[in-house]
């Protein structure tokens, strides 16, 4: 079943993550996802376990890299595999059964093909870790425009050939309608064309990364669009609210994702 997942790191100011879960869950949520399991120390995870427990949240996803080990590099290959066994490790004890994984920034002395290899074949390695995991890794694509300048993979279009090359059902793709939208627009008919191989999706408004009502697309009809094609998955709602109430925010998140018909 489609469900709206929030991400926990862009809301609710500077609260433990259960606090943050038990506050999604009141306002109407059923899933929540976080960055890095180790970012910024001691993140609690065994009272957002008990938290996720006492409300029915599911944890739908977490991220999945290291500082200072990147996809692009071919040499950060076993330091890769080695942070993701880590990951994996910790989304078991979560009974988190997803990973979003991001390529690093260009790197001025290798080739774009260079680069480019380096991620499938690490991302092949990847696969097979994963998959004996039982879990599913997200590539996710990233503008370069505004957020993330000098990050590698700024194309989805490219972000689904990687994919295609893999070839692994444990690597699948992470739509980021916000971060697409900048690099491409076209959203409808790139979800469309590249919905076969997405495992998630992000989204927040357009321009400022806001509310998903503020801005330049149209929420409503692109999650209506994307279960009305038949996806099964999440749906992150991952944006930083432009009002101070953010527990009204996120009220009002659900009922514009609760008029595209999604849980």
């Amino acid at each position: 079943m489609p469900m709206i997942c929030v991400c926990v790191e862009m809301v609710l100011g500077n609260a433990s993550l259960a606090a943050k879960a038990r506050k999604v869950a009141a306002a109407g949520f059923r899933a929540l996802e976080f960055w890095s399991h180790d970012a910024g120390g001691d993140r609690k995870l065994d009272d957002l376990a008990a938290a996720c427990g006492e409300t029915g949240l599911a944890l739908n996803d977490l991220v999945a890299d290291g500082p200072g080990i990147s996809l692009v590099s071919a040499a950060d290959r076993e330091k890769y595999l080695a942070r993701l066994r880590q990951s994996i490790a910790v989304a078991k004890k979560l009974d988190c059964g997803k990973l979003i994984t991001c390529t690093g920034n260009r790197l001025p002395d290798r080739s774009g093909a260079e680069q480019h290899d380096a991620i499938v074949e690490t991302l092949r390695a990847a696969a097979a870790v994963a998959s004996q995991a039982g879990v599913v890794l997200v590539l996710e694509p990233l503008n370069s425009l505004v957020d993330h300048r000098g990050y590698y993979l700024d194309s989805g279009h490219q972000a689904a050939q990687i994919v295609e090359q893999v070839a692994s059902p444990a690597v699948r793709l992470l739509w980021d309608i916000y971060h697409m939208q900048i690099m491409h627009g076209n959203v409808l008919a790139t979800i469309e064309r590249y919905l076969p191989l997405i495992g998630h999706f992000h989204a927040a408004g357009v321009p400022g990364r806001h509310e998903l009502d503020v801005g330049e697309l149209n929420y409503v009809e692109i999650l209506s669009r994307i279960k009305a094609w038949g996806y099964d998955g999440m749906f992150g709602l991952e944006y930083a609210p432009a009002t101070a109430d953010h527990a009204a925010s996120l009220a009002d998140m659900r009922k514009l994702t609760a008029a595209a018909g999604w849980e």
